[in-house]
Protein backbone atom coordinates (compact mmCIF):
# COMPACT_ATOMS: atom_id res chain seq x y z
CA UNK A 1 0.00 0.00 0.00
CA UNK A 2 1.31 3.31 -0.77
CA UNK A 3 2.41 5.42 2.65
CA UNK A 4 3.33 8.82 0.29
CA UNK A 5 -0.38 10.70 0.55
CA UNK A 6 0.36 11.62 -2.71
CA UNK A 7 0.63 8.45 -3.94
CA UNK A 8 -2.11 7.49 -2.01
CA UNK A 9 -4.65 9.86 -3.35
CA UNK A 10 -3.57 9.23 -7.15
CA UNK A 11 -4.23 5.68 -6.45
CA UNK A 12 -7.92 6.47 -4.98
CA UNK A 13 -8.16 8.34 -8.39
CA UNK A 14 -7.16 5.58 -10.23
CA UNK A 15 -9.68 3.37 -8.73
CA UNK A 16 -13.46 3.58 -9.50
CA UNK A 17 -15.71 4.70 -6.62
CA UNK A 18 -17.33 2.20 -5.63
CA UNK A 19 -20.66 3.66 -5.10
CA UNK A 20 -20.16 4.91 -8.96
CA UNK A 21 -19.94 0.92 -9.88
CA UNK A 22 -22.58 -0.30 -7.38
CA UNK A 23 -24.83 2.69 -9.33
CA UNK A 24 -23.69 1.61 -13.15
CA UNK A 25 -24.23 -1.82 -13.10
CA UNK A 26 -27.72 -1.36 -11.95
CA UNK A 27 -29.99 -2.42 -14.64
CA UNK A 28 -32.64 -0.33 -15.84
CA UNK A 29 -36.18 -0.83 -14.89
CA UNK A 30 -37.75 -3.30 -16.69
CA UNK A 31 -41.19 -0.64 -18.66
CA UNK A 32 -43.63 -1.35 -21.12
CA UNK A 33 -41.40 0.39 -23.69
CA UNK A 34 -38.43 -1.61 -23.09
CA UNK A 35 -40.35 -4.70 -23.38
CA UNK A 36 -41.71 -3.22 -26.99
CA UNK A 37 -38.29 -2.65 -28.17
CA UNK A 38 -36.50 -5.52 -27.37
CA UNK A 39 -39.41 -7.66 -28.80
CA UNK A 40 -38.90 -4.88 -31.88
CA UNK A 41 -35.26 -6.23 -31.88
CA UNK A 42 -35.71 -9.81 -31.37
CA UNK A 43 -38.09 -10.11 -34.86
CA UNK A 44 -35.71 -7.63 -36.75
CA UNK A 45 -33.23 -9.74 -36.26
CA UNK A 46 -34.78 -13.30 -36.34
CA UNK A 47 -38.12 -12.86 -37.77
CA UNK A 48 -41.81 -13.56 -36.18
CA UNK A 49 -41.33 -16.45 -35.83
CA UNK A 50 -38.66 -16.27 -32.74
CA UNK A 51 -41.01 -13.93 -30.66
CA UNK A 52 -41.93 -15.57 -27.42
CA UNK A 53 -41.71 -14.55 -23.65
CA UNK A 54 -38.53 -15.79 -23.12
CA UNK A 55 -36.58 -14.49 -26.50
CA UNK A 56 -37.86 -11.14 -25.28
CA UNK A 57 -36.26 -11.42 -21.72
CA UNK A 58 -33.16 -12.63 -23.20
CA UNK A 59 -32.64 -9.58 -24.71
CA UNK A 60 -33.18 -7.73 -21.36
CA UNK A 61 -31.26 -9.80 -19.63
CA UNK A 62 -34.06 -10.83 -16.77
CA UNK A 63 -36.62 -13.34 -16.16
CA UNK A 64 -40.36 -13.94 -17.68
CA UNK A 65 -41.66 -12.68 -13.84
CA UNK A 66 -40.50 -8.75 -14.40
CA UNK A 67 -42.59 -9.01 -17.81
CA UNK A 68 -45.74 -10.39 -16.36
CA UNK A 69 -45.31 -7.70 -14.44
CA UNK A 70 -46.42 -5.24 -16.92
CA UNK A 71 -47.90 -7.20 -19.43
CA UNK A 72 -50.71 -10.25 -19.25
CA UNK A 73 -49.06 -12.85 -22.16
CA UNK A 74 -47.97 -13.09 -25.55
CA UNK A 75 -50.60 -11.33 -27.34
CA UNK A 76 -50.34 -8.61 -25.19
CA UNK A 77 -46.60 -7.94 -26.68
CA UNK A 78 -48.41 -8.42 -30.15
CA UNK A 79 -50.61 -5.50 -29.46
CA UNK A 80 -47.63 -3.50 -28.77
CA UNK A 81 -45.76 -3.89 -31.60
CA UNK A 82 -48.62 -3.00 -33.92
CA UNK A 83 -49.21 -0.11 -31.36
CA UNK A 84 -45.63 1.06 -31.79
CA UNK A 85 -45.99 0.85 -35.62
CA UNK A 86 -49.17 2.72 -35.60
CA UNK A 87 -47.31 5.59 -34.19
CA UNK A 88 -45.33 6.06 -36.80
CA UNK A 89 -48.03 6.47 -39.13
CA UNK A 90 -49.24 10.04 -39.95
CA UNK A 91 -52.31 10.81 -40.52
CA UNK A 92 -54.36 13.02 -42.98
CA UNK A 93 -56.92 15.43 -42.25
CA UNK A 94 -60.12 13.78 -44.25
CA UNK A 95 -60.66 15.49 -47.36
CA UNK A 96 -63.37 14.43 -49.34
CA UNK A 97 -62.18 15.28 -52.40
CA UNK A 98 -59.00 13.55 -51.87
CA UNK A 99 -60.28 10.50 -50.00
CA UNK A 100 -58.94 7.89 -51.81
CA UNK A 101 -55.56 9.72 -52.39
CA UNK A 102 -55.38 9.76 -49.04
CA UNK A 103 -56.29 6.06 -48.21
CA UNK A 104 -53.36 4.70 -50.10
CA UNK A 105 -50.92 7.00 -48.15
CA UNK A 106 -51.73 5.44 -44.83
CA UNK A 107 -52.18 2.60 -46.01
CA UNK A 108 -48.93 2.37 -47.89
CA UNK A 109 -47.26 4.13 -44.85
CA UNK A 110 -48.06 0.45 -42.65
CA UNK A 111 -47.08 -1.39 -45.37
CA UNK A 112 -43.96 -0.31 -45.41
CA UNK A 113 -43.82 -0.22 -40.93
CA UNK A 114 -44.99 -4.11 -41.52
CA UNK A 115 -41.92 -4.53 -43.77
CA UNK A 116 -39.56 -3.02 -41.76
CA UNK A 117 -40.05 -6.50 -39.30
CA UNK A 118 -40.36 -9.94 -40.86
CA UNK A 119 -43.51 -11.59 -40.55
CA UNK A 120 -44.81 -8.51 -37.91
CA UNK A 121 -48.12 -7.98 -39.69
CA UNK A 122 -49.18 -11.43 -37.99
CA UNK A 123 -49.39 -10.05 -34.82
CA UNK A 124 -51.98 -7.47 -36.56
CA UNK A 125 -54.11 -10.31 -37.77
CA UNK A 126 -56.98 -11.94 -35.62
CA UNK A 127 -56.23 -9.00 -32.74
CA UNK A 128 -58.90 -6.47 -31.71
CA UNK A 129 -56.46 -4.06 -31.11
CA UNK A 130 -56.66 -1.80 -27.55
CA UNK A 131 -53.77 0.17 -28.22
CA UNK A 132 -54.26 3.60 -28.42
CA UNK A 133 -52.00 4.59 -31.47
CA UNK A 134 -53.68 1.25 -33.27
CA UNK A 135 -57.07 2.65 -32.31
CA UNK A 136 -55.27 6.51 -33.57
CA UNK A 137 -55.11 4.84 -36.56
CA UNK A 138 -57.98 2.90 -36.93
CA UNK A 139 -60.14 6.32 -36.27
CA UNK A 140 -58.02 8.27 -38.61
CA UNK A 141 -58.76 5.93 -41.74
CA UNK A 142 -62.78 5.66 -40.56
CA UNK A 143 -62.49 8.70 -40.80
CA UNK A 144 -61.38 9.10 -44.27
CA UNK A 145 -64.16 6.53 -45.57
CA UNK A 146 -66.90 8.68 -43.35
CA UNK A 147 -66.06 11.91 -44.99
CA UNK A 148 -66.07 10.39 -48.34
CA UNK A 149 -69.86 9.65 -47.68
CA UNK A 150 -69.58 5.77 -46.68
CA UNK A 151 -72.13 4.35 -45.38
CA UNK A 152 -70.98 3.92 -41.77
CA UNK A 153 -71.15 -0.29 -42.06
CA UNK A 154 -69.89 -0.41 -45.58
CA UNK A 155 -66.86 1.42 -44.26
CA UNK A 156 -66.07 -0.83 -41.23
CA UNK A 157 -66.23 -3.62 -43.20
CA UNK A 158 -64.11 -1.87 -46.03
CA UNK A 159 -61.54 -1.27 -43.33
CA UNK A 160 -61.21 -4.28 -42.12
CA UNK A 161 -61.20 -5.85 -45.78
CA UNK A 162 -58.41 -3.36 -46.78
CA UNK A 163 -56.20 -3.91 -43.76
CA UNK A 164 -56.66 -7.34 -43.94
CA UNK A 165 -55.15 -7.10 -47.34
CA UNK A 166 -52.16 -5.05 -46.34
CA UNK A 167 -51.16 -7.33 -43.29
CA UNK A 168 -51.68 -10.09 -46.28
CA UNK A 169 -49.38 -8.87 -48.25
CA UNK A 170 -46.34 -7.98 -46.01
CA UNK A 171 -46.70 -11.61 -44.77
CA UNK A 172 -46.46 -12.54 -48.33
CA UNK A 173 -43.66 -10.54 -48.52
CA UNK A 174 -41.76 -11.64 -45.37
CA UNK A 175 -42.35 -15.29 -46.46
CA UNK A 176 -40.49 -14.76 -49.43
CA UNK A 177 -37.64 -13.20 -48.46
CA UNK A 178 -37.06 -15.60 -45.55
CA UNK A 179 -37.57 -18.64 -48.02
CA UNK A 180 -34.74 -16.70 -50.34
CA UNK A 181 -32.36 -16.47 -47.52
CA UNK A 182 -32.89 -20.09 -47.40
CA UNK A 183 -29.93 -22.93 -47.85
CA UNK A 184 -32.10 -25.04 -49.84
CA UNK A 185 -33.37 -22.26 -52.10
CA UNK A 186 -32.57 -23.40 -55.74
CA UNK A 187 -36.73 -23.65 -56.11
CA UNK A 188 -36.62 -19.67 -56.00
CA UNK A 189 -37.32 -18.95 -59.86
CA UNK A 190 -36.79 -16.07 -61.34
CA UNK A 191 -39.25 -14.41 -63.06
CA UNK A 192 -37.36 -15.06 -66.82
CA UNK A 193 -37.08 -18.89 -65.25
CA UNK A 194 -41.34 -18.67 -64.80
CA UNK A 195 -41.80 -17.52 -68.16
CA UNK A 196 -39.61 -20.22 -69.89
CA UNK A 197 -41.66 -23.11 -67.87
CA UNK A 198 -44.90 -21.21 -68.01
CA UNK A 199 -44.10 -21.13 -71.64
CA UNK A 200 -42.68 -25.19 -71.72
CA UNK A 201 -46.12 -25.93 -70.56
CA UNK A 202 -48.53 -28.24 -72.71
CA UNK A 203 -50.46 -25.87 -75.07
CA UNK A 204 -53.50 -28.32 -75.24
CA UNK A 205 -53.99 -28.14 -71.35
CA UNK A 206 -52.56 -24.88 -70.61
CA UNK A 207 -53.59 -22.57 -73.98
CA UNK A 208 -54.12 -19.17 -71.47
CA UNK A 209 -50.79 -19.69 -69.31
CA UNK A 210 -48.23 -20.30 -72.14
CA UNK A 211 -50.01 -17.42 -73.82
CA UNK A 212 -49.89 -15.18 -71.10
CA UNK A 213 -46.64 -16.56 -69.28
CA UNK A 214 -45.47 -12.70 -69.54
CA UNK A 215 -48.57 -11.06 -67.85
CA UNK A 216 -48.72 -14.00 -65.18
CA UNK A 217 -45.53 -13.17 -63.87
CA UNK A 218 -45.18 -9.45 -64.58
CA UNK A 219 -44.69 -6.49 -61.55
CA UNK A 220 -42.22 -5.17 -59.75
CA UNK A 221 -41.98 -3.33 -56.54
CA UNK A 222 -44.97 -2.63 -55.00
CA UNK A 223 -47.14 -2.68 -58.22
CA UNK A 224 -49.08 -5.69 -57.96
CA UNK A 225 -49.62 -4.09 -53.80
CA UNK A 226 -50.82 -0.84 -55.83
CA UNK A 227 -53.33 -2.82 -58.13
CA UNK A 228 -55.15 -4.96 -55.65
CA UNK A 229 -55.25 -1.81 -53.15
CA UNK A 230 -56.86 0.27 -56.13
CA UNK A 231 -59.29 -2.37 -56.95
CA UNK A 232 -60.50 -2.22 -53.56
CA UNK A 233 -60.65 1.06 -52.55
CA UNK A 234 -62.16 1.93 -56.83
CA UNK A 235 -65.13 -0.65 -55.09
CA UNK A 236 -65.58 1.67 -51.94
CA UNK A 237 -65.73 4.59 -54.70
CA UNK A 238 -68.94 3.47 -56.17
CA UNK A 239 -70.55 2.59 -52.78
CA UNK A 240 -69.83 6.51 -52.02
CA UNK A 241 -71.29 7.31 -55.03
CA UNK A 242 -74.66 5.54 -54.53
CA UNK A 243 -74.40 7.65 -51.33
CA UNK A 244 -73.37 11.07 -52.26
CA UNK A 245 -72.60 13.66 -49.52
CA UNK A 246 -75.20 16.73 -49.36
CA UNK A 247 -73.85 20.26 -49.50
Amino acid sequence: MASDPKQRRAARHAQPDAGAVRQSARKPPITVERITDAALQVVAEQGYDALTIRSVTNVLETGPSSLYAHIVNKADIDDLLVGRLCSEIVLPKPDSGRWREQLRDVYAQLRDQYLKYPGISRAALAMVPTNLEALRVAEGIFSILLAAGIEPQVAAWGMDVLSLYVAGYALENSLVVQRQKSQDATWVLSTEELVARFSALPEATFPNTRRYATELTSGTGHQRFDFGLGLLIDNLARQAALNPIAD
